[in-house]
């Protein structure tokens, strides 16, 4: 009876030596070898993000994109700027208004506005400017800490020659410049290979990749092949200085009306043209509030926001050609417009192009220049 024992016991043990001798080789192997997770989603996470859309990065800064003319009674000193917080306030060159006895900004929208000085460098080619018709708007971002380098793409907006919200492309070409130019220093400043000209300066310079502004776009060579801008973030403090210290009730502006009054036939015709370019290009990147904000009061008084963005809604590409513009008298100007269209039918996936000619009339209301009539006039 007890011989009979001995066998079931010794083979349990036996069995039990086994699995634990199984268990710790598969725990020292476990520790030994690097586990691969090939998951989609975590692959996705880990990789670098995609560069925003380039044409997206452009029509978000050209909307806070200014053009400044500062006056005296010796001549008009044109340059650019950008606003920079909800306040109003538009950073610029000091050269740009250091001389100005009434400054006036126009905006995208071609609504001109007059400004004051809130802080201005003496050696510092840094000014900042107050609009406060313009505040409580979305503001572009401005990249505080980081220091670009070399090779990195970037964006210059301004109005070279008065042509606002124009877009040059190029990459940061050197860094640490340092040089003086009418008792003005520029102390580590970038080289870009965008091209900075008359009316350029004081506008932004942007970085390709996150649209954020990382400089103040100053001074441009002769011929026109190299530029300079001064790195936001090293001049963001003595800025932020001048508006925290800015006292509202001791600002000094102009009168707007003397500006609009003396628009001459060619600025009307250039800013009609500017109005109804950007009209189409905010249909066809799907900016309908935009697009809505440039109707006149009469045209919005017949439409709402809704029935407007309901005509446009299955646009999936816009392309528009200006073929006339007539400047009908001092405050309008009408514009025969060829605009093709490409629609997404609904329900379907393919597309219908169709080709259009618009009538519009562009003209002032309220000292505003907006888009008083549109109408087609044939398929």
């Amino acid at each position: 009876m007890h011989k009979k024992l001995v066998s079931p016991i010794i083979i349990t043990i036996i069995i039990g030596a086994l699995g634990i001798a199984c268990f710790i080789y598969i725990y020292q192997s476990w520790q030994e070898k690097t586990i691969s997770i090939s998951n989609p989603i975590i692959e996705k996470v880990n990789k670098d993000p995609q560069s925003l859309n380039l044409k997206s990065i452009i029509h978000e800064a050209e909307k806070n994109v200014v053009q400044i003319d500062g006056q005296n009674e010796m001549n008009t000193t044109t340059g650019s700027g950008f606003l920079i917080n909800d306040k109003g306030d538009i950073i610029t060159n000091a050269h740009v208004v250091q001389d100005a006895d009434v400054i006036y900004v126009r905006t995208a929208n071609a609504r001109v506005y007059p400004a004051a000085v809130i802080g201005i460098g003496e050696e510092l080619d840094v000014a900042v400017i107050r609009v406060p018709q313009l505040s409580n708007q979305q503001a572009m971002t401005i990249e505080r800490e980081t220091f670009s380098e070399i090779g990195d793409e970037v964006i210059a907006l301004g109005s070279p020659h008065g042509f606002q919200n124009t877009v040059t492309l190029g990459i940061i070409s050197g860094t640490e410049r340092n040089f003086s130019v009418d008792d003005y220093h520029y102390n580590n400043v970038y080289q870009i290979s965008a091209q900075i000209t008359h009316g350029n300066s004081g506008g932004p310079l942007i970085n390709r990749n996150t649209g954020k502004v990382i400089g103040i776009n100053s001074v441009g060579t002769e011929d026109g092949t190299i530029g300079f801008s001064i790195p936001i973030h090293t001049v963001i403090e003595t800025i932020e200085g001048w508006i925290n210290s800015a006292q509202p009730n001791n600002l000094d502006f102009g009168n707007p009306n003397n500006i609009v009054q003396s628009t001459d036939t060619d600025q009307l015709e250039k800013d009609a043209a500017y109005i109804v370019d950007y009209f189409f290009e905010s249909i066809d990147i799907r900016d309908y509030i935009n697009a809505y904000t440039l109707l006149g009061d009469t045209m919005q008084s017949e439409q709402t926001y809704s029935s407007f963005r309901e005509q446009y809604i299955y646009i999936t590409k816009v392309n528009s050609e200006i073929v006339e513009n007539k400047v009908a008298s001092q405050n309008q100007a009408t514009l025969l417009v060829d605009v093709t269209i490409e629609n997404k039918l609904p329900n379907k996936q393919e597309t219908k192009k169709e080709k259009i000619r618009y009538s519009i009339t562009v003209g002032f209301e309220n000292d505003q220049l907006k888009i008083l009539q549109l109408t087609k006039t044939k398929d």
